[in-house]
C-alpha cells in the first residue's frame, strides 16, 4: 500500500468513527467531537520526525560511496517508537515513512506498548562484502544514535537485515553509550546476544496462525452466533467449504508465495499441522513455482533450500532434493488452484491486472501490502477472505516486545514460552478483528483493523490532552 493510500484510509476510518459516535461519552457536543476527530486524523497522518543522512562507505576496490539512510519516527502516543531497519534498493523516504505509519497502527491494533518507526538504507546487501555491511551497520548507528535507545526508539531486523547485522549495531550502540543499558536498544538479536528464542520463526508462525485460528477456533464458535452480518454471507460460505473438507478428512490445499523466513516457516506449519489436515500444493520464490496436486514434501525441500538458498529450478535439482513437483514460472503461484494462498514475498502481487485469476478462497498477507486496495475490494465482493498484513504478520513484533521485556527484567524466556505468549496475544487480537469484520463491519478486513487501531490511538491522544 502506498503512502497516499494509507493516509486516505486513515481519513476514511476517521470519517466512519464520526458516524459511530466514537468518544460521544466524553464529548457530547457533535461539532466539538468532529473537531477532535479531525485533529486526531491530522496528527496520525503526519510523522513526528524524518531523519535522513548519508552513510560514507569505503568499498573493497578503494572507491568511496555515500548511501542514503533513513530513520522515520511516526508516533509514540502508545509507547516508545518501534520498527525495523531494512537494507534494500527499494528504500526511499516515502516508503520508510509509510511503513512507520503502518507500524504505529500495527502496534495499536495488537495492543502492544509501542509506537511506530522504520529505518532503511538504500543498498542491495547482496552487492556488498561482509566487511562493507559491517561498516554500513555501524555508520547507521553513528548517524542516528541520538534518536535510538531502549526507552526511545527500538529498531529490529527487516528486509535485507538479520540478527548478525543487529548484533553489529548493538555493539556500536554500546561503544557510543558506555555504561548505559544497551541490551534493549535493539530487538532481533542473536541468542548469544540476549535475543529471544523463536524470533526468526515468529512471523511465519503468526502468519499461519492468523488463518488457522479463523478456521479451527473462531469459525466453530461463530456458528453459534445468532445475529450475523448478511454482507459476510459469501465469506462464511468460503469458511464452510474448508470446514466441510475438515469434516470429510480431506486435506486443505495451501500455496505459499515466497520461501524465505516467513514463507518457509508458514509452509512448514501447514505441512506439520495435525489438528486439521493440510497439504502444501505449491511454493514459489523469485525464480520458480513448484506445484504438485497431492502436496509437496516440505521437510525435504527445506534441506535443499537451506543448502542452496533457493528452490530447485530444474528436474535434476528436484531429483537431488527428493521432491516431486512440476516446474512453472514464479507468477504461476498466484493463480494455482488452492484453498489458501499465503503471500510472503513482496508488495503489489495481487493487482487489478491479475486479481480475476486468483483461485484461492483465503489470502493471507505474510508480506507487507501484497494485495492492492482495488484488488482487496474486488476479491471481497467475490467472497474471498483477505487477512491483511497489519493483522497477519505481527508475530515478529510480538516477540520483539517479549525480547525487549526480558532485557528489562534480566530474565530469559524459553522458545516454548515465547511462542505460547505470542500465540495467546495474537489470538486476542484475531478474535477482536474477526468478530467485528464478520458480524458488524461493512468494509474490508483491512479497514476493520485500521478502525480498531485508530480507536485506541485517538483515545490515547484524547486522554493525554493532545487534541485541544
Amino acid at each position: 500500500m502506498e503512502h497516499s493510500q494509507t493516509k486516505k484510509l486513515i481519513e476514511e476510518v476517521v470519517s466512519e468513527l464520526k458516524q459511530e459516535k466514537f468518544l460521544e461519552e466524553d464529548i457530547t457536543h457533535p461539532s466539538e467531537r468532529e473537531k477532535v476527530l479531525d485533529s486526531a486524523g491530522e496528527i496520525l497522518k503526519i510523522t513526528d520526525k524524518v531523519i535522513k543522512s548519508y552513510i560514507r562507505v569505503s568499498r573493497e576496490e578503494g572507491v568511496i560511496e555515500r548511501i542514503p539512510a533513513y530513520r522515520v519516527q511516526h508516533n509514540n502516543i502508545s509507547g516508545f517508537y518501534k520498527g525495523g531497519i531494512r537494507f534494500s534498493q527499494e528504500v526511499n523516504e516515502a516508503e520508510v515513512e509509510n511503513l512507520a505509519i503502518l507500524m504505529t497502527l500495527k502496534n495499536a491494533l495488537h495492543n502492544l506498548p509501542f509506537g511506530g518507526a522504520k529505518g532503511g538504507v538504500h543498498v542491495n546487501p547482496r552487492n556488498y562484502t561482509e566487511r562493507e555491511l559491517n561498516l554500513i551497520s555501524k555508520k547507521y548507528v553513528q548517524r542516528f544514535a541520538r534518536d535510538l535507545g531502549p526507552t526511545q526508539d527500538i529498531p529490529a531486523p527487516d528486509l535485507g537485515t538479520n540478527d548478525k547485522i543487529i548484533d553489529w549495531m548493538v555493539g556500536e550502540y554500546k561503544t557510543i553509550h558506555p555504561g548505559e543499558s544497551y541490551t534493549g536498544s535493539f530487538t532481533g538479536k542473536s541468542m548469544d546476544n540476549n535475543g529471544a528464542a523463536g524470533r526468526r520463526e515468529s512471523t511465519g508462525i503468526g502468519t499461519f496462525l492468523s488463518y488457522f485460528y479463523l478456521v479451527s477456533e473462531w469459525f466453530t464458535q461463530e456458528q453459534e452466533t445468532t445475529h450475523k452480518n448478511e454482507r459476510r454471507q459469501k465469506q462464511r460460505q468460503t469458511l464452510e467449504k474448508l470446514h466441510d473438507k475438515h469434516q470429510e478428512d480431506t486435506a486443505i490445499d495451501v500455496a505459499v508465495q515466497g520461501f524465505g523466513n516467513v514463507g518457509s516457516v508458514a509452509a512448514l506449519e501447514a505441512h506439520q499441522c495435525s489438528f486439521i489436515k493440510h497439504q502444501v500444493v505449491a511454493v514459489s520464490d523469485q525464480f520458480v513455482t513448484l506445484y504438485h496436486k497431492n502436496g509437496i514434501d516440505i521437510d525435504s525441500l527445506l534441506v535443499f533450500t537451506n543448502k542452496h538458498q533457493r528452490l530447485p529450478q530444474k528436474k535434476e535439482e528436484l531429483q537431488e532434493s527428493g521432491v516431486q513437483a512440476d516446474i512453472y514460472s514464479p507468477q504461476k503461484i498466484l493463480s494455482v488452484q488452492t484453498d489458501v494462498l499465503i503471500l510472503a514475498a513482496i508488495e503489489d502481487q495481487i493487482t487489478q491486472e491479475n486479481m480475476k485469476d486468483v483461485q484461492a478462497g483465503i489470502l493471507v498477507e505474510g508480506a507487507n501490502a501484497p494485495v492492492t486496495v482495488d484488488a482487496d475490494l474486488y476479491l471481497q465482493e467475490q467472497g474471498n477472505i483477505i487477512i491483511p498484513d497489519i493483522l497477519a504478520n505481527a508475530g515478529g513484533v510480538h516477540v520483539s516486545y517479549l525480547e525487549w521485556k526480558q532485557s528489562r527484567i534480566t530474565e530469559s524466556y524459553s522458545k516454548e514460552e515465547i511462542i505460547e505468549e505470542m500465540s495467546t496475544q495474537m489470538k486476542d487480537t484475531l478474535k477482536k478483528v474477526y468478530d467485528e469484520y464478520f458480524n458488524k463491519a461493512s468494509q474490508t478486513m483491512r479497514f476493520t483493523c485500521y478502525a480498531i487501531a485508530l480507536r485506541r490511538l485517538i483515545s490515547l491522544l484524547f486522554r493525554h490532552g493532545k487534541l485541544f
